[in-house]
């Protein structure tokens, strides 16, 4: 078994929330990436896109992501994270990578700040079209993938955990 679980998908499945109960339930080490960029950047998502454009980000992140080095961790990536190859073969290399899967409609519910939220999208994408988007590139490398819809957090950790102890 891999020493690390990292968890992808939408912003607002619940990646930071799950991944902070999982590692608690699991005893082991937690990161958020999208922290780690701005703790590193000594700036915030969402000034980093507005300063150099949401690629920009998608740079920082990957360069993020290679560098991660350790073990006995859930690490909870960001959500663009699937459009880097070299970032997500990395995680798959480190981890078991795991999609958190939600509904469109759950996650409109969710998410009030799409515009300010730090998401690294194109300046006209919709939110509908940035899901459709990534849909297939969190499929594509999953290797586990866990329905969010109808469980609550400490549902979808223990779910998580099991599946992964089965493997």
């Amino acid at each position: 078994m891999k020493s690390n679980i990292s968890l992808i998908g939408m912003p607002g499945a619940g990646k930071s929330t799950i991944g902070i109960i999982l590692a608690k339930n699991l005893a082991c080490g937690f990161i958020d990436t999208d922290v780690l960029i701005q703790i590193n950047q000594q700036k915030s998502l969402q000034q980093l896109i507005d300063e150099n454009g949401h690629l920009h980000l998608r740079t920082i992140e990957e360069h993020e992501i290679l560098k991660l080095n350790i073990g006995n961790h859930v690490i909870a990536t960001g959500g663009s994270v699937a459009y880097s190859e070299k970032a997500m073969r990395h995680l798959q290399k480190i981890s078991c990578v795991v999609f958190l899967d939600v509904a469109f409609n759950e996650l409109k519910k969710r998410i009030h700040n799409y515009e300010t939220r730090g998401i690294a999208k194109a300046h006209d994408q919709t939110f509908e079209d940035l899901f459709n988007e990534r849909q297939q590139l969190y499929r594509k490398y999953a290797e586990i993938m866990i329905d969010c819809n109808n469980l609550d957090q400490e549902e979808l950790a223990i779910r998580i955990a099991e599946r992964i102890v089965g493997i």
